[in-house]
């Protein structure tokens, strides 16, 4: 059935509504995560804490380890009580956190400010691609979730600059302090962030989602074929039948992801500070970095929209794992700058694009779980990628550092490539549920 000119307006009007609201708020995710990594050369230079860079690995691991239960907990829990809730809940969670972070008199404290941060930031990210997938344009699901993810990388790009405008001359709590500024957003998503109208019809709420969807003038999406049930029945439909084997492949694709994102994204800036760079200079590369993720994900979301998802996540995780490793070679400063952003382009949206794959592939009841796991399961590699490269630097390895994430980014390319053939193999008799996933 096609759609008005004035509804097709009044909906896109919700939708970029929707984008932008969402949008904010992984900007201040992206902040509040990297702000560590960005303040962390500055930490180990004036011994902050009493802090090594063993232990600068372990409080890395600390946040990846609160994104963990964040993730796992997230998509159950948003399924169930709405993203909109959720959303909020995690905002002022980080952002609170991150206060206490800043007034941490000692390691123990810092740590549980950084693990508390790291469930707000870990519940945050799959509620908000769960709730934009919602209201995407029909086709641009991919593109629309990776001008989310712009977000986080913007977000890296603002810790730098805090990082380089607040350290030097207030302190690292300083920076700290200024992530407590998101909580002044939580209002405004209050107010503003309307209910996943998927979430409303999946839950019996059909008079609020009716009265919703007129208030903005959108359809009213159909009912998923699969009520709501069991604490647990939104989990055990991602193994039903076949969908275990596939299941297994996005999560393990997933935490070899996330181990080479987060361990570079923590350790870039102290590494190349190794190397004799100064402050600012170590802090340009995590610019670039991010520059090359906003970049990245406008365009694997636009030739995800067109080739598919799970085929340009395996091409993208290729040439990460070549850029990672080219890392470890001693180059020219301006072509460690080249190398360093077109790694960005290819390691951020590789592993967006794998939560694209499932997005779009899980109907709207079951999406944010499906989401969410995925997401919480690579959340172990997240968690042991600053640990490994704490523990290599400690070592004087730092070199082998980027040969150890260079070697996960070659894993992730292999389980997504094989979940990118057999999404292309499925039987065209499978259910509607895996007939969405293959068209994709």
């Amino acid at each position: 059935m096609s759609s008005s000119p004035a509804l097709s307006a009044r909906g896109g009007r919700l939708a970029l509504l929707v984008v932008v609201l969402c949008w904010v708020a992984v900007l201040f995710d992206g902040l509040d995560m990297f702000i560590y990594g960005s303040v962390l050369p500055h930490m180990l230079e004036q011994k902050a804490l009493g802090i090594t860079s063993g232990q600068a690995g372990d409080l890395g691991s600390y946040a990846t380890f609160g994104m963990l239960v964040g993730a796992l907990t997230a998509g159950t829990v948003a399924d169930r009580i709405g993203r909109k809730k959720l959303m909020i809940s995690c905002v002022a969670l980080f952002s609170l956190a991150s206060g206490l972070c800043a007034v941490a008199n000692g390691v123990a404290v810092f740590g549980l400010g950084r693990t508390l941060a790291g469930v707000g930031l870990g519940g945050l990210l799959p509620t908000a691609i769960s709730m934009v997938s919602d209201y995407a344009p029909r086709g641009r699901a991919a593109l629309t979730i990776g001008l989310l993810m712009t977000a986080h990388h913007a977000g890296g790009i603002l810790s730098a600059y805090v990082a380089l405008w607040i350290v030097e001359p207030l302190g690292w709590r300083a920076a700290f302090s200024v992530c407590v500024v998101p909580v002044l957003f939580v209002p405004v998503l209050a107010k503003f962030l309307p209910e996943s109208l998927s979430f409303l019809v999946a839950q019996g709420r059909g008079e609020e989602a009716r009265e919703l969807a007129g208030r903005y003038d959108v359809e009213l999406p159909a009912a998923a074929g699969r009520p709501s049930g069991a604490r647990w029945a939104n989990l055990a439909n991602l193994f039903r039948g076949r969908e275990w084997i596939q299941t297994l492949l996005y999560w393990l694709a997933s935490f070899g992801g996330l181990l080479l994102v987060y361990g570079v994204a923590t350790w870039l800036p102290t590494l190349m500070r190794s190397e004799g760079y100064e402050l600012g200079s170590a802090l340009t590369f995590v610019v670039l970095f991010n520059l090359g993720g906003i970049v990245g994900m406008l365009v694997a979301g636009r030739a995800s929209d067109r080739f598919g998802a799970p085929r340009i996540s395996a091409i993208w995780f290729a040439l990460t794992a070549a850029g990672v490793f080219l890392l470890s070679v001693h180059m020219p400063l301006t072509l460690t700058f080249v190398v360093v952003f077109l790694t960005g382009v290819f390691l951020n949206s590789a592993q967006t694009m794998i939560y694209a794959t499932v997005s779009i592939g899980s109907v709207p009841a079951n999406r944010a779980t499906a989401v969410g796991w995925t997401s919480g399961m690579g959340r172990f590699g997240a968690v042991f990628g600053p640990w490994l490269g704490g523990q290599l630097l400690a070592a004087n390895k730092g070199d082998w550092g980027f040969t150890a994430f260079a070697l996960a980014g070659v894993a992730s390319m292999v389980c997504i490539g094989i979940a990118a053939l057999r999404t292309t193999r499925r039987p065209a008799a499978d259910s509607p549920e895996q007939k969405l996933l293959s068209a994709h």
